[in-house]
């Protein structure tokens, strides 16, 4: 019996194994974290950073976004941007009122006349809580930058938010008794959460051994 090829077999064998465990404990912190992110910021408080240095001059927006409708932004770039047919996306993040934030998405269809001006539309869960985003801009030169460079730049509350321990917004049904019994609710699927996915990394250390 050849004990060194036994023995690398064993240490290749050892370290597919620790990486097979530390793969899993990675998925389900994950899990956790998806399932977990906590809705951020003082609730109800919209958040917007400067323009500067972005390629654009002007964005307007309402400021509350509504459950089961579209949200319409619209942007206006400066003349260099513009003139060099600067290509914006606009990634945007929809977290919902059990503290769950959906992974963001690219949106580039835009609705304009001249190109200067630019209209965009996302469609809101009937459940927001807030939308994050943010701006990449596809300079003509083949760069592409982040505004800002990492995170969301913009927050926009819905008209019927929670923010994990209360409700708030200008819709009258948010202050009402029904509002206190979705918090229990979201509560207990929280709490769920929490329970299975700290359930998945014991399961995973424990049969890695």
């Amino acid at each position: 019996m050849n004990y060194g090829n036994w023995k690398h077999e064993s240490i290749v064998l050892m370290c597919f194994t620790e990486v097979g465990v530390n793969m899993r404990l990675l998925v389900a912190s994950g899990i956790l974290l998806i399932f977990l992110s906590s809705v951020s910021g003082a609730g109800g408080i919209n958040e917007q950073m400067s323009l500067d240095g972005t390629g654009l001059v002007d964005i307007n927006y309402q400021d509350y976004v509504e459950a089961s409708e579209s949200f319409q932004i619209e942007i206006e770039l400066d003349s260099q941007a513009s003139e060099n047919e600067t290509k914006v996306i606009w990634v945007t993040q929809i977290c919902i009122n059990t503290g769950v934030c959906y992974p963001p998405e690219s949106n580039d269809e835009w609705l304009t006349e001249d190109g200067k001006k630019l209209i965009g539309f996302i469609d809101i869960d009937e459940d927001a809580s807030y939308i994050n985003w943010r701006f990449k801009m596809n300079w003509s030169d083949g760069d592409e930058e982040n505004f800002p460079q990492s995170g969301f730049g913009w927050k926009v509350w819905s008209s019927c938010w929670f923010d994990g321990e209360k409700w708030g917004g200008i819709d009258d049904s948010c202050n009402s008794a029904k509002s206190e019994s979705k918090i229990t609710k979201y509560s207990r699927i929280i709490s769920f959460m929490a329970v299975f996915a700290i359930l998945f990394l014991f399961l995973s250390k424990k049969f890695s051994n």
